[in-house]
């Protein structure tokens, strides 16, 4: 489970493991529809062919546009969001945001629980893969 790969951007640092990512956005951003593209992009190309989870470790104070979660969604193969807030109006925020996402998505208070909960969700998503194939 160790690291792939690590990228930095304006907005964002973003670690890539084998089957989720970690992205941490930088302070003062505002999430918007061009902050999916980038999103989609970097699935395209570390995740092709196989489900994957996005993993929001809010540790800086920014804003998401809750509508850029339908462009989100409607990524293939990512199955789940799980969020690590910081803080208290960090952890409000997610809440009102997880309205906006109709797949899993799940608010925990440390990257160990989250890491608990990406595992159980890619091996669900796994076994009902290959129970379809059946």
């Amino acid at each position: 489970m160790g690291i792939i790969k690590y990228l930095s951007t304006e907005d964002t640092e973003c670690f890539i493991f084998d089957d989720f990512l970690i992205n941490q956005i930088k302070e003062g951003v505002v999430v918007e529809p061009k902050h999916n593209e980038d999103l989609n992009k970097i699935i395209k190309e570390h995740f092709s062919g196989k489900n994957m989870v996005y993993v929001s470790n809010r540790v800086k104070s920014y804003s998401v546009n809750p509508l850029i979660y339908a462009e989100t969604e409607a990524i293939p193969n990512l199955v789940a969001i799980a969020m690590i807030p910081k803080t208290d109006v960090m952890r409000k925020n997610a809440e009102y945001e997880r309205n906006f996402f109709d797949k899993p998505y799940e608010i925990f208070d440390t990257l160990t629980e989250a890491m608990t909960w990406v595992q159980s969700i890619l091996e669900k998503e796994s076994s009902q893969q290959t129970a379809g194939k059946s």
